[in-house]
């Protein structure tokens, strides 16, 4: 087997006996990866400190041919974000960025561009009062690289217009995927209204994202609603509701 390596994010741990322990590492390169580390739990080792979670480390590890635990071998700390250790909001929102990383990608899938979003995202959440805004544009890249980018310039279902005269809001439909016309609309057994603001701060939080430009959800009114309806979305996409949503917009 030949030795591969990568920069990785610590998404999940759990011991395995004594000595050694199961990390689940979400890779630029190969993207999911779980592999065991024979020996991590021992305080001389070659991991270092690198497994606690939400540290990024440079690893080295050996491939199963046959499914089963990956086998790793090194991991050598790259980067912490001490600032989520001072702020519980941010550390929840870090937690819950690793929970969808862990729970809704597949093992070597790479998404490189998820992978820099969370980085980023990690950095970010010291930094800012509210995480909130952090975790909606990670949440937005984590839906665009799994194929669940909502549709919002026309109904989901049939293409119409979502919002056709002088209407006031639309209808929005996870399982649809999108905003709905006010045919379609009805239908829907998910579907939550969403104001004409809301949808025109959604359409510029996925553009901005499309565009790799900073998001911003400051506008007066709009956090409270497009928080819930990501949410949502997320939960339908995950198959659950993730067990840290709560904390994030608790």
């Amino acid at each position: 087997m030949a030795a591969e390596k990568a920069i990785a994010l610590v998404v999940r741990g759990t011991d395995w006996s004594e000595t050694s322990r199961i990390a689940t590492l979400f890779t630029r390169e190969f993207g999911k990866v779980r592999a065991l580390a024979k020996g991590g739990r021992r305080l001389k080792s070659n991991f270092d400190v690198a497994f606690d979670l939400l540290t990024v480390c440079q690893i080295v590890f050996l491939r199963k041919a046959h499914g089963g635990l990956d086998l790793l071998t090194e991991a050598r700390l790259e980067e912490q974000f001490p600032a989520l250790r001072t702020n519980l909001p941010a550390l929840y929102a870090g937690y819950y960025v690793a929970e969808l990383l862990a729970d809704g990608t597949q093992d070597y899938d790479p998404h490189p561009e998820l992978f820099d979003a969370a980085i980023g995202a990690l950095r970010g959440l010291g930094e800012v009062g509210d995480p909130r805004a952090a975790v909606s544009a990670f949440e937005l890249v984590w839906l665009r690289e799994l194929g669940y980018s909502p549709r919002l310039d026309s109904c989901a279902t049939c293409g119409g217009e979502a919002m056709p005269g002088n209407t006031a809001r639309a209808v929005f439909s996870p399982s649809a995927g999108g905003v709905l016309c006010p045919a379609c609309g009805p239908a829907a057994p998910d579907r939550r209204w969403l104001s004409s603001a809301g949808l025109s701060a959604l359409r510029v939080m996925t553009e901005a994202v499309e565009s790799d430009t900073p998001v911003s959800l400051s506008l007066t009114g709009v956090r409270g609603e497009l928080r819930p309806l990501l949410g949502q979305t997320v939960s339908f996409v995950l198959g659950r509701r993730p067990r840290l949503l709560g904390y994030v917009d608790g």
